[in-house]
């Protein structure tokens, strides 16, 4: 009996020992900013984007980001504005010239992270953040999100108005 009873100590203190499993580290989300007219320097989404844009704050379900990214464009902010209202974040901003930067930041954020960036900038973040880098975007490409997993597993999903 003495011994059984030192067999189950022993094994308790050893699990105690144990290293414990690090849980998997929450994914970041990368979307570029919704629509936009073509040409304009710093334009406002448009009625679309703006929908769009409120259909995101939806989009995440149990998902939620506890931080959001954003470029200092209107067209960005504009994008974030719906989640960051939902969820009760204020969006950092970020140089969008500066991706190391950015993914430093990212990485030392704890939890889910959403950044809002641009044609020119999101193949780079996601590719940075470990991801599979997305074709190159066009003016057109609007509602594409990126979800990057800590160890590079890319999922690419879409929010987009129904179509009528």
């Amino acid at each position: 009996m003495r011994l059984s009873g030192l067999l189950v100590i022993a094994l308790v203190a050893i699990a105690g020992c144990a290293t414990p499993r690090e849980s998997a580290a929450p994914a970041t989300y990368v979307v570029r900013h919704f629509n936009t007219p073509a040409g304009e320097r710093d334009p406002d989404l448009t009625a679309e984007g703006q929908r769009n844009a409120q259909l995101l704050a939806n989009w995440f379900g149990r998902e939620r980001p506890d931080a959001i990214f954003v470029s200092d464009f209107r067209r960005t902010r504009q994008t974030a504005a719906p989640v960051a209202a939902r969820y009760g974040i204020i969006a950092q901003v970020y140089d969008p010239a500066d991706t190391p930067g950015l993914i430093a930041r990212v990485r030392a954020t704890p939890g889910r992270v959403l950044v809002v960036g641009h044609s020119n900038t999101v193949p780079d973040i996601v590719a940075a953040l470990g991801g599979t880098r997305p074709a190159p975007l066009v003016h057109e490409d609007f509602g594409d999100v990126w979800r990057v997993e800590r160890d590079g597993r890319t999922v690419r999903g879409r929010v987009e108005t129904p179509q009528r």
